[in-house]
């Protein structure tokens, strides 16, 4: 089974162990180093940096945009001026929405970007350790206290009073109570997976021990990520120029 399609709530820690070949004593420095290698640095992929002038170009380079602009032309040379003004204030219209979708796409990664703790305590070889977040990998064991931010998807599997600060994932402004239980139902959203704690996300009372199951931009926040990058192509934008022109000769 991918790690992808596992739903870590529900099962038990040591089925997570197992899943994902670690240990509560953690993975060896060996294994640790052939993880990142293989999988890569936990971090949010930030967006090709671009000027506004190129954002801007960009919104005309779509194969549709061309056909509508070779449209207006034609249709301006045979004298149609009223098809002319129409056809280019839909491509200016788009061209604006497209641009301000980028940008704002820009800004969102970038903030997610800043969720991100420097520094996560894991535990490996046995040891405890203080490394860059960048290095944690799957299978990692993690250690939280009050005011940490999570650096990975975590399956919690110890805790002492434990609260977390989900607003960032879930738009919910308390402190979410966290447990160790299993979890029975699959499809339930982010904010009722109690036994969880999701990168991004602030411990903001007790403290914690759980197994990295999620790196990077496979974790809640990456995917996220994902979507604003996919946002920022303007994909948006051209499925509501395609609406407006629908219907048109």
């Amino acid at each position: 089974m991918n790690n992808r399609d596992i739903n870590w709530h529900c099962l038990s820690i040591e089925e997570n162990l197992k899943s994902l070949n670690s240990s509560i004593n953690g993975l060896t420095s060996k294994e640790a180093t052939q993880r990142f290698l293989n999988i890569g640095p936990n971090e949010i992929k930030r967006l090709k940096k671009k000027t506004s002038l190129e954002m801007l170009i960009d919104q005309f380079k779509d194969f549709m945009i061309l056909v509508l602009i070779a449209a207006a032309i034609i249709s301006g040379i045979v004298g149609e001026a009223k098809d002319t003004i129409a056809i280019l204030v839909i491509v200016l219209v788009n061209a604006i929405i497209g641009f301000i979708q980028e940008y704002r796409a820009e800004k969102a990664v970038e903030a997610l970007r800043k969720m991100a703790t420097p520094n996560a305590t894991v535990k490996r070889d046995g040891h405890i350790h203080l490394i860059p977040t960048p290095e944690l990998v799957p299978g990692d064991i993690v250690i939280l206290e009050a005011g940490n931010v999570v650096p990975a998807d975590l399956r919690i599997f110890e805790v002492a009073q434990l609260k977390i600060e989900e607003a960032a994932l879930t738009g919910e402004s308390v402190s979410v109570d966290k447990h160790t239980e299993i979890i029975g139902e699959e499809s339930i959203p982010l904010g009722d997976r109690k036994n969880m704690a999701y990168k991004g996300t602030t411990i903001s009372n007790g403290r914690a021990i759980g197994i990295a199951v999620a790196t990077g931009m496979k974790t809640e926040l990456g995917k996220i990520a994902t979507m604003l990058h996919r946002s920022s192509q303007g994909s948006a934008g051209l499925e509501s120029l395609r609406t407006t022109t629908a219907g048109r000769p």
